[in-house]
């Protein structure tokens, strides 16, 4: 009843569009998008985490220098990469995302044990690793449009072995 009052009110004042818009986030806005891609991860979903990438994404890993471009070459290249070499992998956010606009970032760690074959043909090495990075993401539409990983490559092979 009251709602009902003081939207009439704010009618008669021009503002009844105002008060009767509920905030609320959309189920796109960066943060969102960001935590179901990581719960993809987490669950070896490669499939459902691709999914929130926008088909022409960038994915950056400043380890390897090179840019993968386009949804199934990340997929495959980054994803799965990773979840076949690493089929424990548990992709941690460390405290909490730092979002501004449609940018969003954090620091994470990620850990599990290399029991597959990296797809460059590197044998699997049966250690495990615990490695700490940094994240930028951007996201439109919905989508992650890039993506930028930063993390210490040189840690991460002496751990499993491979130098």
């Amino acid at each position: 009843m009251y709602r009902r009052q003081l939207l009439a009110a704010a009618g008669a004042l021009g503002l009844s569009t105002l008060l009767s818009s509920t905030p609320a986030f959309a189920a796109d806005d960066a943060p969102t998008v960001v935590a179901a891609y990581l719960a993809a991860w987490n669950a070896h979903d490669s499939s459902k985490a691709a999914s929130y990438f926008a088909d022409d994404v960038t994915y950056y890993d400043a380890s390897v220098g090179k840019p993968v471009n386009g949804k199934d070459a990340a997929k495959i290249g980054v994803i799965d990469n990773f979840l076949n070499a690493v089929p424990d992998a548990v992709w941690t956010m460390k405290g909490d995302p730092i979002a501004a606009s449609d940018k969003v970032s954090f620091e994470w760690e990620f850990s599990g044990t290399n029991s597959g074959a990296w797809a460059d043909g590197t044998a699997a090495t049966n250690k495990t690793f615990k490695i700490t990075g940094a994240s930028v993401f951007t996201v439109k539409d919905g989508k992650i449009s890039t993506q930028s990983d930063y993390y210490d490559a040189l840690g991460f092979y002496k751990q499993l072995g491979l130098i």
